[in-house]
């Protein structure tokens, strides 16, 4: 188990720039945090003094509109980070984090991180990396929300799911994306109403199959041309 979550780890965007020894050194000051399917972990407006990645399960990320609608930003599995704005912005969290399944986390406390970033350049590097790299997707999806249809952003956001979750099998790529169809819907901008006519459309054209809180896509080149 041991060996699993240093794998983990070491995928992760903070600990990818540094040697064995430098990535033991952070990890010894790592502490596991376990939430329960639909835990928080945080909320809006919290004050954030660590950031976390992600060793098993998975977590959104979410904000509420004053009327209290919630917006699905992002969904983070093993080996994703989140948390680190605040390392560099120490201001009140910018969105809540709940767990979408069982989840175990690692914990890594802005103090700990600080000292450690003094000494060691290229982790700071690797997370301003992963900051930019959220940011473009931030822009895509705003890109997205103004050019591009309901059924576009679906079949956008279900390749984005099968990236990081996909399994091959026999009959297609399987996306666990253990998401509810308001969840879905919440990620993509639209109705639920909406998304669920864009994926019985996809079904009826033969590019997926819908199971469960997941999908079996069965025609990735047409869902790309989809998302285009």
């Amino acid at each position: 188990m041991v060996d699993e979550t240093n794998e983990v780890l070491r995928k992760a965007p903070l600990f990818e720039a540094l040697d064995e020894e430098g990535a033991a050194a952070l990890r010894a000051s790592v502490s596991e945090v376990r939430l329960g399917r639909g835990q928080t972990l945080f909320s809006e407006g919290d004050e954030g003094d660590r950031l976390y990645v992600i060793l098993s399960g998975k977590v959104k990320l979410t904000r509420t509109a004053v009327d209290g609608r919630e917006n699905l930003l992002s969904v983070l599995g093993p080996s994703e980070m989140f948390g680190e704005l605040s390392l560099f912005d120490p201001r009140p969290r910018t969105a809540s984090a709940v767990a979408v399944t069982d989840a175990v986390l690692a914990g890594l406390g802005h103090d700990d991180l600080r000292p450690f970033i003094a000494g060691q350049p290229q982790v700071a590097l690797q997370l301003l990396k992963a900051l930019a790299t959220r940011m473009r997707r931030t822009n895509d999806v705003m890109s997205d929300l103004v050019f591009t249809d309901v059924p576009g952003r679906v079949a956008k956001a279900l390749l984005d799911l099968a990236d990081r979750f996909g399994k091959e099998g026999e009959d297609g790529l399987h996306v666990h994306h253990d998401l509810t169809q308001e969840e879905l819907a919440q990620l993509v901008g639209a109705s639920r109403e909406t998304v669920n006519k864009a994926l019985a459309e996809f079904a009826l054209r033969g590019w997926l199959r819908i199971e469960a809180k997941a999908v079996v896509l069965l025609d990735i080149e047409r869902m790309r041309r989809r998302a285009r």
